[in-house]
């Protein structure tokens, strides 16, 4: 319940930053009194598209340690806590990376990485992966994570999740207003658009959404393709990893709340391939024994 709310909470505010900006930008004025202006629905859309991902990105660290309750180790208070920051520091100075922010939450066997930037990072790793995985194996997991952060998995993503936002919102509505034109053809009496570009928009703007996750998801299954060859490069062998990902699939892995579901290192099991964040661990281990 907690993190339903956290998520609806969050769009809300989201949307409600996004409206007053195109407000105050003026972008929102596309539709006038001698048609469609294409310039400023472009502008319209892209102001959405991507400021709807960026908002996400700039509150994704701060927003994954809510939705999980993870807790940053800032004194390490166990051996296990002292393991877990010094893994990590290894890992991110063989990435040259700065020292990401190392956190540990309770739950299934899972572990994400995030932030903004790479000087903004978080790592975070469940309880249940750090003890149902030996350490070797736990490392090889916090290896891909850095991977990730060191391929700017994140800022790739956003870009991607903003082209595609920007072309859903651009062309529903072109779609909407074109099917509109159509409907009310010899109608003098009105000029502004009626209910059919508002029912059509809203229409393609769920299938045109659902191609795009198709895109989006595509996408972050070859991020992970890198990352675990990232892993394998820290590591100085793919070994480490083909055995993370061997007892990852024997173990029952609880998936990231849905805003977070392509972060971490075991996808949930989508009902359709072309929707899966993650590629199936069998490929991931396959691919791995290529290198």
């Amino acid at each position: 319940m907690k993190r339903i709310v956290l998520f609806l909470a969050t769009n809300l505010a989201v949307m409600l930053v996004l409206s007053v900006a195109t407000s105050v930008l003026g972008v929102n004025r596309y539709l006038t009194a001698n048609g469609l202006n294409v310039g400023m629905l472009f502008a319209f859309a892209a102001v959405i598209g991507f400021g709807g991902a960026f908002i996400s990105l700039l509150m994704s660290k701060t927003m994954a340690k809510w939705s999980v309750g993870a807790r940053v180790i800032e004194a390490p208070s166990s051996s296990t806590e002292m393991w877990l920051v010094d893994t990590v520091a290894k890992l991110a100075k063989r990435a040259n990376l700065p020292m990401p922010e190392v956190a540990i939450y309770d739950g299934e066997p899972n572990a994400f990485a995030t932030g903004a930037t790479k000087n903004n990072s978080l790592v975070a790793v469940s309880t249940g992966l750090l003890q149902g995985m030996t350490r070797d194996e736990a490392e090889a997991v916090l290896a891909h994570e850095v991977a990730h952060i060191a391929n700017g998995d994140m800022v790739t993503l956003t870009l991607i999740q903003g082209v595609v936002n920007t072309f859903v919102v651009f062309l529903s509505r072109i779609v909407g207003y074109v099917v509109d034109g159509f409907l009310r053809r010899g109608d003098s009496e009105n000029s502004g658009p009626g209910i059919g570009y508002i029912v059509t928009s809203m229409i393609c703007e769920v299938v045109f959404g659902l191609l795009a996750s198709t895109i989006v998801a595509w996408f972050s299954r070859q991020r992970e393709f890198r990352a675990d060859a990232g892993a394998a490069g820290l590591m100085g062998s793919p070994v480490p990893m083909q055995n993370a990902l061997r007892r990852l699939g024997n173990m029952h892995s609880e998936p990231l709340p849905q805003n977070m579901a392509a972060s971490g290192i075991a996808g949930g099991r989508s009902w359709m391939a072309l929707f899966a964040t993650h590629p199936p661990l069998e490929e991931r281990i396959a691919a791995l024994g290529r290198r």
